[in-house]
């Protein structure tokens, strides 16, 4: 997470005016139900992060509003003091299950940034029914050398429904919302968890009631350190004459129930407002930097087993993890309102332990020493898992069936004149996920892809000094085709910045500073949003109809 000095900009100011460079993105806000007072549970207010204490605070339900709920949404607006600083992590969570996760941006010399976050709570209405305590997790060195001291605020809002939730209705929040919990070796639990290797995990062990028939896992996994650039690693032997990271370019999250594969959850190339190049994020971050949304592991098929009274252990690792992936995960459980004990099992299950990425090195070295080729990885995941429960309403099958395709290209051209790096990576997974009750069936289909490009250009000159250019495109696309619903979300961020280093490698400047954010979403339950953005010489240049505040 890197620091670099910041230009000259004037202090923070109200989101979307034109020529500021204070922090904004094109994310909606939470759609919420129209003429409908929310009740709010101030969760902490003015917290101010300068070491890495944990700070607690003590949560209790609405008393003038128990529910149900239409929607349960948390907020929260942050902001840091003009200075030097790094991007930090921020996480929340009540009774260790994790309510948001984000990182922060970083500041500058006479720049103080604010920003606002939103995330959707509505599926974990069990978690906030009871008083607990939480925690705000979010490390942060101030001293002489870092200046930015981090300041937060949080609620949440609830929404009172018209009526109570059906149990029949699949749309209806989960009836128990736990944390896999990591053990920190003085009798508490660490949210999140660090996987330093492939092998380490984020293991939970747990007796669940007997009803369980229908179960998801939200799944969060950030890279860090040697990791934070991961899609930009090469294979460990071409590394040192590559100048790249080691471990390959492929990370990918694995979901097993009782040491048997049970879900994959793809990771994304998050890059935070430090990444590579500072000047690339501001006023415009990354896609989700500031605001993670969680994948969700459709564990549906292993639901006879999990309530059958025994206990059971459900982990997370990640693929070629190389110090570090920080993760948590959060269980959700839909039981059988009609019944206190359910019975089924797995009848099939293809899904491999561990992917098998395939890499291809097509580089030629010179007698002068001089690199060019390319290096690819992909990785192909075509599996199946099928289950049945019997229910109080009769048996239901439920077959979850996935492919998820990697791709990773990086071209390279090493010199004495000249470095260039060039990434072009997608994540793909297609899923389809069928429900058989008698004669019925139903069936939910849902696309998510992660295209990202990312081009880095360094230049030497012969007088000794240089250039480096960064171009980047970032995207988050999903699709969902439902029985009567259907919805699609499409994320992109776009930025370039040149830095200027003079003959000693002092850093004179930036220059030919784009970037740019659109938001569009749309679903067939009424919901249609449309935002997007525009910065040049990191101001603000352009605000759409229909962001936030604009007509």
């Amino acid at each position: 997470m890197a620091v670099v000095m910041w230009p000259s900009v004037s202090v923070a100011q109200t989101q979307y005016i034109v020529g500021s460079s204070n922090t904004v993105t094109a994310d909606p806000p939470v759609s919420v139900p129209n003429n409908v007072k929310p009740c709010v549970v101030q969760l902490f207010s003015g917290v101010q992060f300068e070491d890495y204490s944990i700070h607690d605070y003590s949560y209790t339900p609405p008393s003038n509003c128990k529910g149900p709920y239409e929607k349960i949404v948390f907020t929260a607006d942050f902001s840091v003091t003009e200075g030097i600083q790094f991007d930090r992590t921020a996480i929340v969570d009540l009774g260790y299950a994790n309510i948001y996760y984000g990182t922060t941006a970083e500041p500058g010399p006479t720049l103080a940034p604010t920003w606002h976050i939103e995330r959707d709570e509505t599926d974990y209405a069990a978690l906030f029914a009871q008083a607990q305590t939480g925690h705000i997790i979010l490390g942060n060195t101030v001293n002489s050398d870092y200046t930015g001291i981090i300041s937060g605020s949080a609620e949440l809002k609830f929404y009172p429904a018209k009526k109570s939730w059906n149990s029949a209705d699949t749309s209806r929040p989960a009836d128990q919302v736990l944390p896999l919990e990591q053990p920190n070796g003085s009798g508490g639990v660490n949210e999140p968890a660090f996987l330093n290797t492939g092998t380490d995990q984020l293991a939970t062990t747990l007796t669940l009631p007997k009803n369980v028939e229908r179960a998801y896992l939200d799944v969060i996994t950030q890279s860090q350190i040697n990791d934070e650039f991961w899609y930009s690693c090469v294979p460990n032997d071409v590394a040192d004459e590559l100048e790249s990271c080691p471990g390959t370019s492929f990370r990918e999250a694995e979901i097993s129930i009782d040491g048997q594969p049970a879900g994959v959850a793809p990771v994304y190339p998050w890059i935070f407002t430090g990444g590579f190049d500072p000047y690339l994020w501001f006023p415009l971050p990354g896609v989700q930097t500031l605001n993670f949304k969680p994948y969700r592991v459709d564990l549906t098929p292993f639901a006879g087993v999990l309530s059958n009274g025994e206990p059971h252990t459900v982990a997370l690792s990640v693929y070629n993890a190389n110090g570090y992936f920080s993760a948590t995960a959060t269980l959700l459980l839909y039981l059988d309102e009609g019944s206190k004990e359910v019975t089924g099992e797995v009848t099939s299950n293809t899904l491999a332990s561990a992917p098998s990425p395939a890499i291809k090195e097509n580089l030629t070295t010179d007698s002068s020493g001089d690199v060019t080729g390319s290096v690819s990885t992909t990785s192909a995941r075509n599996f199946k898992i099928s289950g049945y429960v019997k229910t109080s309403h009769g048996r239901v099958d439920t077959d979850v069936e996935q492919n998820v395709n990697f791709s990773n290209v990086q071209n390279f051209t090493i010199n004495a004149n000249q470095y260039v790096q060039d990434i072009t990576q997608k994540t793909t997974v297609n899923s389809i996920t069928t429900a058989r009750q008698g004669f019925g069936v139903s069936s939910a289909v849902q696309t998510f892809d992660y295209p990202l490009t990312f081009n880095i250009v360094v230049n030497f000159n012969a007088d000794g000094s240089a250039t480096e250019v960064f171009t980047g495109n970032q995207q988050y696309l999903t699709n969902v085709l439902a029985p009567f619903y259907a919805g699609v979300v499409q994320n992109k961020v776009t930025s370039s910045d040149k830095l200027n280093f003079d003959a000693s490698g002092n850093f004179t400047g930036n220059t030919n500073t784009k970037s740019s954010q659109s938001y569009n979403s749309f679903d067939t339950a009424g919901g249609f949003y449309t935002c997007s953005l525009a910065s040049e010489s990191n101001a603000l240049t352009s605000v759409s109809k229909g962001c936030p505040g604009q007509k």
